[in-house]
């Protein structure tokens, strides 16, 4: 099994959000870079990348709205559109005018809908294996975590015997044994927390209405530089649909890295770090940075005042 490899401080904090608390890492300093993490993940998710991409960027890693260690509100519109503009009341709260993105998965399908509601926003793209609408892979799992049974397993799942659990989990990461530790327990306690569960669940019921959104949405998303990143093992979001959505975005690359899984930045967090750094460099922007609003400096300035606690190596 895979190991984590060490971390060194940053900051933890929370910052107020459309009637919710969102928790943030933050690192760094420079243009802001924001990491949004998959649909059963969290910052924590990205805890081997933000060193290396805090050296070149101010990094601000999100837990979403009823997940990780932010809020959980009841009721919450669960859809691309209404999550990509919390993101964007994210953004306003920490006086991020613009960020490069970062994203995973279903927090890429986030994030293309983000670049599209939001161009402005946006500098570049780096998404990993981003969930997109011509990925067919997880339909039938999704249908059948869509039904009441579907739900129960879900529920059941996190309380299983971890042999079991990694088992399940060894085809979304390319194996068993490429299954992180960390990243295993991060799952089960998301799914462990009712309000995640009930919030993943609806996500999944209403994935096929909103991945149609999506493609309807994305040639908003064409002349934005964006890099894909994916595994070929990747059994989740197959690695066909990021060819065709790299034909889709006209200002993008990808990099397919050979027996990686779903979450190649977990499985081999150093080439990630690598190629993301790399490809940042050679597609800087010429255009300078949008001025922040003086408004918008105090907010942050007070958000950051919030920070609860350094993070020491390892948590």
């Amino acid at each position: 099994m895979l190991e984590d490899t060490p971390q060194s401080n940053y900051e933890e904090a929370f910052v107020d959000v459309v009637g919710a608390r969102v928790y943030y890492l933050h690192a760094g300093s420079g243009r802001p870079m924001l990491l949004i993490h998959g649909l059963l993940g969290s910052s924590a998710s990205w805890r081997n990348n933000i060193t290396a991409l805090a050296q070149h960027a101010s990094v601000y890693a999100i837990d979403m709205v009823n997940m990780g260690k932010s809020q959980r509100v009841e009721g919450l519109d669960t859809g691309l559109r209404a999550t990509a503009n919390r993101i964007v009341a994210v953004m306003d709260a920490l006086a991020l005018t613009e960020a490069d993105i970062v994203a995973h998965s279903y927090g890429g399908a986030v994030a293309l809908m983000l670049a599209a509601l939001h161009p402005r926003r946006v500098r570049r793209l780096i998404l990993f294996a981003p969930a997109n609408p011509y990925c067919h892979a997880s339909d039938l799992m999704a249908r059948i975590y869509g039904t009441p049974w579907g739900g129960f397993l879900a529920c059941v799942l996190p309380y299983l015997p971890a042999p079991i659990q990694r088992i399940a989990l060894g085809e979304m990461y390319g194996g068993p044994d490429r299954v992180v530790d960390s990243c295993l327990q991060e799952i089960v306690a998301g799914l462990r927390n009712p309000g995640t569960l009930r919030h993943v669940l609806c996500i999944v019921r209403c994935w096929f209405a909103e991945r149609a959104g999506l493609k309807s949405a994305l040639r908003r998303v064409k002349r934005i530089p964006t890099l894909l990143v994916w595994g070929d093992g990747d059994c989740t979001v197959s690695l066909s649909s990021g060819k065709i959505l790299k034909r889709r975005l006209r200002g993008s690359e990808l990099i397919v890295l050979r027996g990686g899984g779903h979450s190649v930045f977990e499985e081999a967090p150093e080439e990630a770090n690598r190629i993301m750094v790399e490809w940042l460099g050679r597609h800087s922007l010429s255009t300078p940075r949008l001025r922040e609003l003086p408004q918008a400096a105090s907010v942050a300035r007070k958000a950051r005042g919030r920070a609860m606690r350094h993070l020491s190596p390892g948590t």
